[in-house]
């Protein structure tokens, strides 16, 4: 029903808006926000948002329902000097080095201090530096640049489900962090990068490598060979003044060229070769009846996922290599030969608009004889920096092609940038191979869109195939609980880690808000559709691999060169951190704080446990410890007394207590 309120003397018509700060963007008045993001929880705390409305006084839009009839004001004095002693007070505690700081110019804070024209700092300066975290892979945490509005925090919890950053402390002292201050390399961070995605300021960056890539590049030794991940054609040119989804392939190949790089492959052609594997190993495990459901295994923040909290489904991941591993090992094993040098003098980049991308390179199982098959990965905002540092005119480029062999490919291989794609690409070659026609009716649309989860069932050659196809790994994970409960039942699960898929990885320009990705799908099948051959199985240049070289699908060579397995990571390597003075007499209580048991209360349980021993004179007795991890992460919390492991309700601490107490006297 539509409804009016009052915006600054103006009428506006509402309808489903959540909040008052909808309804007046909507009124085409940009509201200033740090904590708000339309796709997360309401947070509230950084009242930038403030208006006044009248009977109710000044309060935070985002915050606030929206009546009918409300009479709203969003720029009086008032709220002008509010916004500005919330901005003067966050600069005061805010890293100010902006011009070398890995945000500059994409800084929201930065942006608003310009906007309201912050000039001068009432206040002093951070009173101490507090250290950075570079144990990531993939990403760089700066604490003295974090304004605290919780972005990282919700999108961990709510759009991941990992929850790996939270606050602690209180007051002045209050900071985000890992549990207990750890390194991101030291807990259970996916790589995903969602939270630097998010993350207004430059407290959570992409780690930048470029310098490798112009160490390379500068060394007359090294033949560097660059891949294009299919997401990073429709979001490049947004760091030059294109609009999202506008494709921009060529310009990226003229300007690599530019660069340096001797030769430039499309990751999408080993995207072919993906599906041929893949659906080789899904057609063959359906007849068996066999690891059903296959998961994918192209994205690695997916596959890190599954080995922390899910391992036993660990034979369910499809065995393949992702595109970017399957396109290191050509490179190195094969086409090295046909250039007649040493591996060893190829230094093959990837360009990915992944984060996760940089530490699946890194993965022991993806190098050969303890070389990686790629050396390096940078993302598309480490790339876009690479070329405007080079001064290089991008908008005016003229294109250029990619280089053969591997510059040709499929539609198939184009849309896994986006989800859904590799559902469709393989649903495409499933089609041809199990009737054995050239099956033209290949869009399958059922499988696209931005949805956090969409279900198909397709029927091929008289057999009905249970598709899902998931993106951001909260819905993976409820997917994955009702996989268990037996409440759904799937042949085939695709899973991305961000949202959208890779259009929306946390190393493309930012922002990339709902908006932003639904223009680079659409790019991503404006795409395909200009591709002469739209299914992988169609690659005269794939089939020609086999054929020389790899023989056919999942054949023994094929599975040596293109394919990889996974192990359990569930134990997170650290030392117990003990809540009391250690003594072998006590009693050892240990409270694992991981992830998992972390989500579940364990965090409380370790609280509630520390004030009962006070509070009954024992703390002499017991060796209290927060831990990582008994691996008994399906049965979280756990806590281990003495030499047993118990599964415990955060809410009974008194029966933890009673076994406790029976253990002490015991003893």
């Amino acid at each position: 029903m539509t409804q009016k309120m009052i915006i600054d003397g103006r009428t506006v018509e509402f309808t489903d808006e959540k909040n008052v700060l909808e309804v007046v963007r909507k009124a085409g008045i940009e509201l200033p926000t740090f904590c708000y993001h339309s796709e997360l929880s309401v947070y509230g705390a950084c009242r930038m948002c403030v208006v006044e409305i009248d009977n109710m006084g000044i309060v935070g839009s985002c915050s606030t329902p929206p009546r009918d009839g409300m009479v709203v004001r969003t720029n009086t004095p008032r709220l002008r000097s509010i916004r500005r002693m919330a901005l003067e007070l966050l600069l005061a505690n805010h890293d100010r080095e902006c011009t070398t700081c890995g945000k500059s110019n994409a800084c929201k804070l930065q942006e608003l201090a310009n906007r309201f024209g912050i000039t001068n700092i009432r206040f002093g300066d951070r009173e101490k530096s507090l250290p950075l975290d570079f144990t990531s892979p993939s990403l760089v945490r700066d604490p003295n640049k974090c304004i605290l509005c919780g972005d990282c925090v919700r999108v961990c919890k709510e759009v991941q489900g990992i929850g790996v950053l939270d606050f602690a402390y209180r007051g002045s002292n209050a900071q985000v962090m890992p549990a207990f201050n750890k390194g991101l390399a030291d807990v259970e961070c996916v790589n995903c990068g969602q939270c630097a995605a998010v993350c207004p300021t430059g407290a959570i960056t992409v780690k930048n490598e470029t310098n490798l890539a112009y160490k390379a590049l500068n060394d007359p030794d090294k033949v560097v060979i660059a891949q294009i991940a299919p997401a990073v054609r429709v979001a490049i040119g947004e760091m030059f003044g294109l609009k999202p989804g506008e494709v921009s392939l060529g310009k990226l190949v003229a300007a690599l060229k530019m660069m340096g790089f001797d030769k430039v492959f499309d990751t999408s052609f080993t995207a072919d070769l993906t599906v041929m594997e893949e659906t080789h190993e899904f057609v063959e495990r359906f007849q068996k009846g066999e690891k059903l459901p296959q998961f994918t295994s192209c994205c690695p923040a997916w596959v890190k996922y599954v080995e922390q909290f899910h391992p036993e489904l660990l034979e369910s991941l499809s065995t393949c290599r992702s595109p970017q591993g399957m396109f290191g090992s050509i490179v190195k094993k094969q086409l090295a030969k046909e250039m007649h040098i040493d591996p060893e003098r190829i230094f093959f980049i990837s360009i990915m608009p992944c984060t996760a991308k940089k530490f699946e390179a890194k993965r022991p199982e993806l190098s050969t004889d303890g070389h990686p098959d790629v050396d390096l990965v940078l993302t598309t905002q480490e790339i876009g920096a690479m070329i405007k540092e080079a001064g290089i005119d991008f908008a005016s480029l003229d294109v250029e092609a990619l280089d053969m062999p591997f510059g040709f490919t499929s539609g198939a291989g184009v849309i896994f940038g986006a989800s859904g794609g590799v559902a469709e690409a393989a649903l495409r070659a499933a089609a041809d191979l199990l009737t054995g026609e050239d099956i033209h009716d290949i869009d399958f649309y059922e499988v696209r869109g931005l949805e956090g989860l969409k279900e198909a069932q397709i029927e091929i050659a008289g057999q009905v195939f249970r598709i899902a196809v998931v993106n951001g790994l909260q819905n993976a994970k409820e997917v994955i609980a009702k996989l268990k409960k037996g409440e759904v039942s799937y042949d085939l699960i695709e899973v991305m880690a961000c949202p959208g898929g890779c259009i929306g990885g946390a190393g493309q320009p930012v922002p990339t808000d709902t908006l932003v990705r639904e223009k680079r799908t659409k790019g991503i099948y404006k795409a395909e559709k200009l591709q002469q051959l739209r299914k992988a199985q169609q690659n005269p240049l794939v089939e020609k691999l086999y054929t020389t070289w790899l023989e056919k699908p999942n054949s023994q060579i094929a599975h040596e060169t293109l394919h990889t397995h996974y192990h359990s990571r569930r134990r997170i390597s650290g030392q117990n951190i003990s809540l009391n003075e250690t003594n072998a007499q006590k009693l050892y209580v240990g409270v694992c704080v991981g992830t998992c048991c972390y989500l579940h209360g364990s965090y409380d349980l370790l609280h509630k446990l520390r004030e009962s021993l006070t509070a009954y004179n024992l703390q002499d007795k017991v060796n209290l410890q927060a831990t990582f991890c008994f691996e008994n992460c399906a049965n979280a919390p756990s806590i281990k007394i003495g030499d047993t492991v118990y599964s415990v309700d955060p809410q009974k601490v008194e029966a933890v207590f009673d076994i406790i107490r029976s253990k002490i006297s015991l003893k």
